[in-house]
């Protein structure tokens, strides 16, 4: 018996798969003439290296539009470019397809496609080019132009024309750590021949190897230390007393310490103690830091406006920046173009996508002399518009104007070690106080020493590495699940969550991935006739048609007319085919609940597809968190999944429909009223409000490089089925930070059992204190990572 064994082939170029009629050059298989385009463009420039460092690298390029005509005007590019003279311009551009090494190999030969292009170097985190080109013989443009001939089309958005460039003096931490490792290593060297016992020949040394470390504390604690008693000294003043305070006391104290006993030939000071002290805090403070900063989570709607528009002038259509849009001027919109500004229809169908704005998912058809709202994405045939309100005005900006935007967001929790440091900072005082008070009768200097010697060993190190060290680990256990958070605050917020609101449209529904049900009874002919018909349209639901029936024979097709936002007519093989709205073909009116295309062959009805939502894999497993936490759905979308969505949820009180941004943000704010910790996920414009007035507020995207509002947190729309993994591990990552308290409470304890006595020497506050930091660092990764194994996600 013969078996028919059917393959697929795959794209050389972008690696999806190709159709029955793909495209062929040097017997390799291109799904697209852009993908072929790009590699003939590499095969002639020499650069076929490029496929050798992963296999299939490139990006798609089946649907290229290159309109970058208002790269040409002077204004905008004044506010692009890095530098520019006359003969020299310098600039850098965000490019998101940058995703593997030979993304960068082939990013830094562009001097080969183009000699006045001297240099391009790659930021791989950042995703950014940064270029260096002959503005006499290659314009801007004509740069862009050649990125988006190669597969690399960068972003340029409204937010890179107007940022704002706040280059304030920074607080130069890597250099803080570099003076005092440098210091540290130097004073460790000098205090050897302290530990090991110097003969009477050589005492002199001990007083210049002394000055020596009171030498090397100087740097130490007036440079690299001098953040912790700027910040104890605001907090004081504000009458916050947080962890800040007992480390600069501890600096303080080690260093006057270490300066008296040297000057009065009294000791060897503790000058090892300290730098290593101040070390070991500024590498754990470059770890907190260590965030994913390659993600924007600050945006607003400059992210999703573009550069320019196209303008109309006594019918001449030429770019406008968007900064110089006026009321009363007429624009084009073109088929997926962004809305910029509100204005009125004055040609064309307008067949408008809301779904970022308002939250529903259908396109709104709009008329002749209706206004038209910013933010809104065409979907149909070119339209013209005349704007009436300026783009600063529009009511997509009003939803930046709303008090959870302006807002402090660094302090909706506070952390644990915000709670500890209050008490620990009491605490410690009263001990050195009571050691202080208990000596002094006896001997003042024994006082003193015990004193000091309390603030030198209860000095919160180990308390202060602790969750920076945890919190980090925890960080890159979250990045490599796709779930990328803003700082390590965000670990704990999430660990203290009760109540989780969901927005619908693309956060639990997979936007563009509808499942389609035949409801139409079709010969294999006909399936071929629809087939024929729907791949000439680039209408989304005609390319769902066309998977649906893949596989399908093309027939001829003449006196082809599309009518956007109704459907399709076409003579196909002979044969008269219709496929659109129901009051395309037949006149009536639309009363279905679901999203339908219906069919009509030689004037004889056929039947329709219909489109359903399509969940999110891991559903399921967030509506079981209805035992540990209140769920709730918020979506501006009409109530038609109202049913479908029953089973997740409690009950209809738990799900609320037709909600505007206004009403998103109240609804959050009355759950906070009533003491609960929400955690707002959406993914749209119209969730912006809530995200920022939740205590924790996380975009979902399927494309982390994409707009989205901004937000506490990026969730990558694949890992939403691991957000109760999520939720579990951010549990035990607190769980882990209480245990390392707890491992250097012990070791204060210990200290202490010899401070108060007054009899803390050197050597012991140097063995102690890096070995509690050791301690502390090895027990919170390695814990970190079994926590994360345990929970599936490492």
């Amino acid at each position: 018996m013969a078996v028919n064994i059917l393959t697929q082939t795959t794209c050389y170029h972008c690696g999806n798969d190709c159709d029955k009629d793909h495209y062929v050059l040097d017997d390799k298989d291109f799904c697209c003439t852009g993908c072929k385009g790009v590699y003939k463009v590499l095969s002639n420039s020499g650069l076929c290296n490029y496929y050798s460092y992963n296999e299939h690298p490139g990006a798609t390029r089946t649907h290229v539009e290159k309109r970058f005509e208002y790269l040409d005007d002077p204004s905008i590019i004044a506010d692009l470019v890095d530098f520019t003279d006359e003969n020299i311009t310098i600039l850098t551009l965000y490019i998101p397809y940058i995703h593997c090494s030979s993304c960068i190999w082939l990013l830094e030969q562009l001097n080969r496609f183009n000699p006045a292009i001297y240099y391009s170097r790659i930021d791989f985190l950042k995703k950014q080019v940064n270029l260096r080109f002959n503005n006499k013989e290659i314009s801007l443009r004509q740069v862009v132009e050649l990125l988006v001939d190669i597969g690399y089309e960068p972003l340029i958005n409204l937010q890179d024309v107007i940022k704002k460039q706040q280059t304030g003096a920074g607080d130069n931490l890597v250099k803080k750590i570099a003076v005092a490792g440098f210091c540290f290593g130097n004073v460790m060297l000098l205090s050897f021949p302290e530990y090991l016992g110097l003969s009477e020949y050589e005492q002199t040394f001990r007083h210049f190897f002394g000055w020596l470390n009171v030498l090397f504390s100087l740097p130490v604690v007036f440079y690299s230390g001098r953040e912790y008693f700027q910040s104890a000294y605001t907090n004081l003043r504000n009458k916050i007393l947080n962890i800040d305070f007992p480390l600069a006391l501890g600096i303080a104290v080690l260093f006057l310490r270490t300066l008296i006993e040297v000057l009065t030939h009294a000791g060897a000071g503790f000058a090892d103690t300290l730098c290593g002290l101040v070390f070991f805090l500024l590498v754990g403070k470059f770890v907190q830091r260590k965030t994913y900063y390659h993600i924007s989570f600050e945006r607003d709607y400059r992210s999703f406006f573009p550069v320019a528009v196209q303008a109309v002038d006594n019918g001449i259509e030429k770019p406008l920046p968007l900064s110089a849009l006026k009321v009363g001027q007429r624009i084009r919109i073109r088929s997926n173009e962004i809305i910029p500004a509100d204005a009125i229809l004055l040609n064309g169908e307008a067949r408008i996508d809301f779904s970022f704005v308002t939250g529903e998912s259908a396109p709104v058809t709009k008329v002749w002399g209706e206004v038209v709202y910013a933010g809104g994405r065409q979907m149909g045939e070119a339209i013209e518009l005349e704007v009436i309100k300026p783009v600063s005005q529009s009511y997509l900006t009003q939803l930046w104007n709303n008090e959870a935007f302006s807002r402090s967001q660094d302090n909706r929790m506070q952390t644990f070690n915000q709670k500890v440091s209050k008490y620990f900072s009491i605490v410690l005082l009263m001990i050195a106080l009571g050691s202080l008070v208990f000596w002094l009768p006896v001997d003042v200097y024994r006082a003193f020493s015990a004193f000091t010697a309390v603030l030198i060993v209860a000095c919160p190190c180990a308390l202060a590495l602790s969750t920076p060290f945890t919190m980090s680990a925890a960080l890159s256990i979250f990045d490599r699940n796709f779930f990328y958070l803003k700082n390590t605050a965000v670990v704990e917020q999430l660990a203290r969550i009760n109540t989780i609101v969901l927005d619908k449209t693309g956060t639990i529904t997979i936007g563009g991935e509808n499942g389609v049900s035949n409801n139409a009874q079709l010969s294999s002919y006909e399936e071929q006739l629809i087939y024929s018909i729907c791949s000439n349209s680039a209408h989304p639901l005609s390319i769902q048609i066309c998977d649906y029936l893949q596989g399908a024979d093309k027939l001829r097709v003449s006196n082809y007319r599309e009518i956007a936002g109704k459907g399709i007519t076409a003579w196909v093989d002979g044969h008269n085919v219709q496929v659109g709205s129901q009051s395309f073909l037949t006149g009536g009116v639309d009363i279905a609940k679901s999203t339908e295309v219906h069919l009509m062959i030689n004037g004889r009805y056929a039947g329709y597809f219909s489109f359903a939502n399509k969940y999110r894999e891991g559903l399921e497993d967030i509506a079981r968190l209805a035992a540990d936490y209140k769920i709730y759905l918020l979506s501006g979308d009409q109530d038609r999944e109202r049913k479908n969505l029953l089973p997740y949820f409690k009950g209809e009180g738990y799900m609320l429909f037709n909600q505007s941004p206004q009403q998103k943000l109240d609804f959050i704010k009355a759950l906070q009223l009533a003491g609960k910790k929400v955690m707002m996920i959406g993914d749209g414009l119209n969730d912006s409000g809530a995200l920022k007035q939740s205590d924790l507020g996380i975009a979902i995207t399927d494309n982390v490089n994409n707009f989205s509002p901004g937000s506490d947190a990026i969730l990558d729309g694949r890992s939403l089925r691991l957000l109760p993994a999520f939720l579990k591990f951010s549990k035990d990552s607190i769980t882990i930070i209480h245990i390392s308290f707890f491992i250097s409470l012990c070791y204060n304890l210990l200290g202490l059992s010899y401070a108060v006595s007054g009899r803390l020497s050197p050597l012991i506050a140097a063995i102690l204190m890096p070995l509690s930091t050791a301690t502390i660092i090895s027990f919170t990764s390695i814990a970190t990572h079994l926590a994360a194994k345990k929970r599936k996600l490492s």
